[in-house]
């Protein structure tokens, strides 16, 4: 996979349009000033635990005994859900109710940010090719940098994009996520088969 490739997964990943309308809405109570101050310390938060999970993620893996093909298949199923909750959206947010108050750490960097997803993501990125760490954290850097950009920038183009684009943009990535997650199982799969 090159790094553009894996940059463009974990973006889709990472999902900043179908998180705006969340992160609106979490950070709606604080002033103006403070939003902005919160929301770069909940990126930079979730920016360190996917660099955490990227680089330690496989000695993790191997503390737990647990195999790439198990993270690659937990991963596509985890994925395959949070793709069919972004194209079928319940009543219920995704990730549950959340505390009353600034948020600090959940439920913004994670699992909004840093979610289960992001998390196997780069760990199958770690280990798929462990030579090219640089060029997964150079895929996870602009993976993240077009996440702040867009969810810095999420009160304008919510105004300008609206509820049904915002939707429709959300489910689009919902589809190719859903995609993605079939070919994560498939390819772990094929990896446990094939030993």
């Amino acid at each position: 996979m090159s790094t553009i490739a894996a940059a463009i997964l974990l973006f889709m990943i990472l999902d900043p349009l179908g998180n705006i309308p969340v992160f609106l809405s979490q950070l709606k109570p604080l002033p103006p000033a403070r939003r902005r101050w919160v929301l770069g310390r909940e990126l930079l938060i979730a920016l360190g635990v996917l660099f955490g999970f990227l680089f330690f993620g496989d000695d993790l893996l191997r503390l737990m005994q647990l195999r790439q093909e198990s993270i690659s298949i937990a991963g596509g199923i985890v994925l395959f859900l949070i793709g069919l909750k972004m194209i079928f959206p319940g009543p219920k947010p995704m990730f549950g109710d959340t505390p009353e108050g600034e948020p600090f750490i959940v439920p913004l960097a994670i699992p909004l940010v840093a979610g289960p997803s992001g998390m196997a993501a780069v760990m199958l990125l770690a280990n798929s090719d462990p030579k090219r760490t640089a060029d997964w954290s150079l895929a996870l850097l602009i993976a993240w940098g077009g996440t702040a950009l867009i969810l810095f920038s999420a009160t304008a183009l919510y105004r300008w994009l609206g509820d049904r684009a915002l939707i429709a943009l959300e489910r689009l990535m919902g589809m190719l996520l859903v995609a993605l997650s079939v070919q994560m199982f498939l390819d772990g799969v094929a990896s446990y088969l094939g030993r």
